[in-house]
């Protein structure tokens, strides 16, 4: 694995983006372009094999949009991975209560009426351990 790592500023243009490639010490390696974001990785992987450079290389890209967007784009990423957290943690609680609840003496289908979850639902986090 390749101890190398390239971090490109991808920035929008009528054409599609610019790629602007430095190195983790802020050295200028190249500029490319690529008609979509998606397409980058690929056409910076090719720019620095033309150049005799690591292909495999780690690559950062980091597309530069106007400040009010990136802020909602970091937003929107920070609500995400919240909801994640969120949603894991219920996973492993609601995991917790259907062993609790089975422990008790309760039945699939009682479980199912008390945590307002399917049968099928039940018997999913019943066979999951943590």
């Amino acid at each position: 694995m390749s101890a190398q790592t390239y971090i490109v500023a991808a920035r929008r243009w009528e054409r599609g983006w610019e790629l602007h490639i430095v190195d983790t010490d802020d050295e200028e390696i190249g500029v490319t372009q690529s008609r979509t974001l998606s397409g980058a990785e690929r056409m910076v992987r090719d720019y620095l094999a033309l150049d005799g450079l690591d292909a495999d290389a780690s690559l950062e890209i980091r597309p530069e949009l106007d400040p009010a967007t990136d802020q909602r784009v970091a937003a929107a990423r920070a609500t995400a991975r919240e909801a994640e957290e969120t949603q894991a943690r219920a996973a492993a609680e609601s995991r917790a209560i259907v062993r609790d609840l089975k422990a008790s003496g309760l039945s699939g289908t009682d479980i199912a009426k008390v945590l307002h979850l399917s049968t099928q639902r039940i018997s999913q986090l019943a066979g999951r351990g943590e």
